[in-house]
């Protein structure tokens, strides 16, 4: 009873969503997590563009398992990479959590060097994610790759409820003197505990990882004697069910899929054209609409920004589960579905260019819109990226790798691309709290 329990295929769904949690989740922790340690941390408010720089720097990972891939392409051991970067990032959240507010003195100047030294080593482990958890999703039949998706959604909507749950960027708008000024409520837990509570979502998905391997292990083992007591009835005379091991039934991952005979090519025009969509859908969902969420939401009001990011986050691992029973194959309508979620974000972006006055500001309509607009942008492009993983998990292992790679890129690119506008060349403009911005 118990081994059927522990090899069932809702159990390996569960691990492999824990898995892939652990992918984004530290980045996703860092940037929530702003609005208090700025208050601390020396560098105040410039610390989001440290960070971006030092998530750009990150990528210095994906380039090195790519270049080992195109050099040495039998060479690289994807499990023992992936063990290797989990525990550098469990190990580096518990330094985090512990040394994240201490400073040291550099050229005369308070610097927290023990927290840009760890985001630096937690954005390498994020990055290199993407090209070492998807190739090593194609030991797995394609479905899989779905949960594989919403594990990721996870990763943004878990540490969005905590920081909610923490309180974060709640204000009063209190009068003193006949003057309104904003009020920042204190949180109800410290960073420190919300950095424990990160080490604690790497520390299971990194036993789900271990899990995983061991009941891959464990049903290679179970086939061995399989084929072996097959081998022995065979001799005997006997026939047996190909799908049972003398009356144990064998769980659905002990089923050998059969090879499908190697394609000539990969760069076919369909899967470039896949890649292109799946690095634009990037460039919107992780690095352009992001950089403005708060300039398209704020100037409706507090409530607003939180109902955008935490619907927003619900909404993507809602999509990927949709793609469970419905997969998209049109490349038409892959391409309408991108051009479907790119009016969304053409919309956000105007509001974001609007701000601190767009329209149909004060109005419950505006409120609607823009939470809408949030929703479905992220729902449209997350269902876009699982059935695109889906689609290249069937073209073979090197697909998954470029897969992971045009995320990556995809997601540097349009990171890159709004941090000059956003913080050097001040294009949109913030919302002063308990004020009136537009009259």
């Amino acid at each position: 009873m118990c081994g059927s329990w522990w090899s069932s295929a809702a159990v390996t769904h569960g691990l492999m969503a824990l898995f892939a949690m652990g992918s984004w989740v530290s980045v996703n922790s860092l940037w929530v997590e702003l609005p208090v340690i700025v208050t601390v941390l020396p560098e105040g408010w410039n610390l989001p563009a440290y960070l971006s720089v030092l998530i750009a720097f990150g990528n210095l990972g994906p380039i090195a398992v790519t270049i080992t891939h195109h050099c040495a392409p039998e060479r690289l051991n994807e499990r023992l990479i992936i063990y290797c970067i989990q525990a550098l990032a469990v190990v580096t959240a518990g330094f985090l959590a512990i040394f994240w507010s201490h400073t040291v003195t550099i050229a005369g100047q308070e610097r927290s060097l023990p927290f840009l030294l760890f985001t630096f080593l937690l954005s390498l482990v994020c990055c290199t994610s993407n090209v070492t958890f998807l190739p090593f999703m194609f030991r797995y039949p394609p479905q899989y790759i779905r949960t594989f998706f919403i594990g990721q959604g996870f990763s943004a909507l878990f540490p969005c409820i905590v920081a909610l749950g923490q309180g974060v960027g709640k204000l009063e708008c209190k009068t003193v003197n006949g003057t309104v000024h904003p009020e920042y409520l204190k949180e109800s837990f410290p960073a420190q505990n919300f950095f424990w509570f990160l080490f604690v979502m790497l520390l299971i998905s990194a036993l789900s990882f271990v899990a995983l391997t061991r009941r891959q292990t464990e049903s290679q083992q179970d086939a061995q004697r399989k084929e072996s007591d097959s081998a022995a009835s065979a001799k005997n005379g006997d026939e047996t069910d190909p799908l049972h091991n003398g009356t144990t039934p064998v769980s659905e991952e002990q089923v050998q899929v059969e090879e499908k005979p190697p394609v000539q090519t990969f760069w076919t025009p369909q899967n470039i054209y896949l890649l292109a969509l799946l690095a634009v859908s990037n460039a919107l969902t992780n690095g352009v609409l992001p950089s403005v969420q708060s300039f398209s939401c704020l100037p409706y009001g507090t409530m607003t920004f939180h109902l955008s990011v935490v619907l927003g986050n619900i909404a993507n691992p809602l999509a990927c589960f949709l793609a469970m029973f419905v997969i998209l194959r049109s490349s038409t309508g892959l391409g309408f579905l991108s051009l479907g979620g790119g009016v969304f974000a053409a919309y956000l972006l105007a509001l974001a260019a609007l701000s601190p006055c767009p329209p149909l500001l004060g109005s419950s309509s505006g409120v609607a819109l823009v939470v809408t607009s949030w929703i479905v942008f992220t729902g449209l492009f997350s269902y876009l990226k699982v059935v695109i993983g889906t689609l290249l998990h069937e073209a073979g292992h090197a697909a998954l790798l470029w897969c992971g790679i045009s995320i990556q890129a995809g997601s540097l690119v349009g990171a890159l691309a709004m941090f000059p506008l956003v913080n050097t060349y001040q294009v949109f403009a913030r919302a002063q709290e308990c004020v009136d911005n537009c009259s």
